[in-house]
């Protein structure tokens, strides 16, 4: 199989006969055998129904419907399992993706050899304050992050070869950072293109401003499993060494300080009155508890089941 086209939805009953004609009509006149496998997260409109009437009409459809809302990570991730095309597509469902861009994103991944490759909304019709400038401030720190050089990672419309998908593990809201997943499982090939920006036909946006405020918190969380993932205690251990280091030196300086005083008869506060007593103290604290809490998580993670665990591309 050619295509899988994996596509979340959630209260979209209006566009899925729309958007399933569209699919088919692009994929059958570039002759790519295909499959659509449409996630329902739960919706309370009759999207399912519409599901079940479209599978009828179309026998590349597959439908997965979750008992309640679940997230879009989720809905990828079930997509994900059961994907067998050669190039596996996620999109909307709300016809603001166009299938149109699928052959051009299938053939870089084919014959360029792009391990994923992720469309560019380079010209929205987002609300201005509300979506577009808080995007532009996301992408610029996923960039400088993550190291990937995307301009819009909040683009549903990604292409990715299938052993992509089946590597990577998407959960809570990391499906904005597939493309840093894939490339921590070595998947380094990651492209871009230019994609069209269709204004939503029908209902409304399920995100809002929370969604930023979420997408930075995960942003600091996968960039902290990618580089820390299998060795808390570089991290964990090196910043509670230093701070142990520079509460233990500013200690022996005002140990030092008291006893040359002392011994010159030269009178001396106590050292309890002064303040980098206090912060050498509580910069020992915490360098133990940072130490600690590094060495715990080594325990941890050595003891975890996949800490041998490693991506073998090809074996002889």
């Amino acid at each position: 199989m050619d295509v899988s086209i994996v596509i979340p939805l959630y209260n979209e009953e209006e566009s899925l006969p729309e958007l399933c004609e569209w699919i088919d009509r692009v994929l059958s006149g570039h002759k790519l055998s295909y499959e659509v496998i449409l996630v329902d997260d739960g919706s309370q409109d009759a999207s399912w129904a519409q599901i079940e009437a479209l599978k009828g009409k179309y026998p590349q459809i597959r439908g997965i419907k979750f008992r309640r809302n679940y997230g879009k990570s989720a809905a990828l991730h079930n997509g994900f399992a059961v994907a067998e095309g050669e190039v596996v597509f996620t999109m909307d469902a709300d016809l603001q993706d166009s299938p149109e861009e699928i052959p051009e994103m299938r053939r870089m991944i084919v014959e360029e050899g792009y391990d994923v490759v992720s469309g560019w909304k380079k010209k929205r019709y987002d609300p201005f304050l509300r979506k577009r400038v808080p995007t532009k401030l996301f992408n610029w720190a996923a960039r400088r992050v993550s190291g990937i050089r995307l301009h819009d990672f909040n683009c549903g419309l990604k292409a990715y070869k299938l052993n992509v998908v089946k590597s990577v593990e998407v959960y809570g809201d990391m499906h904005r950072y597939i493309p840093v997943l894939a490339k921590s499982n070595g998947f380094s090939r990651i492209g871009e293109k230019v994609v069209q920006h269709q204004e939503r036909k029908y209902g409304v946006t399920k995100f809002g401003m929370d969604r930023f405020m979420k997408g930075f918190l995960d942003l600091l969380t996968v960039s902290f499993l990618t580089k820390f993932g299998k060795k808390p205690m570089h991290l964990f251990g090196a910043l509670g060494t230093l701070m142990f280091l520079v509460g233990l030196g500013m200690a022996l300086y005002l140990g030092i300080d008291k006893l040359v005083a002392l011994l010159k008869h030269i009178p001396q506060r106590l050292i309890a009155d002064s303040a980098f007593f206090y912060i050498g103290l509580t910069s020992m604290i915490l360098g133990t508890l940072l130490f600690i809490g590094g060495f715990l998580g080594e325990m941890v993670s050595r003891s975890a089941a996949e800490r041998n665990s490693y991506e073998v591309e090809k074996e002889i």
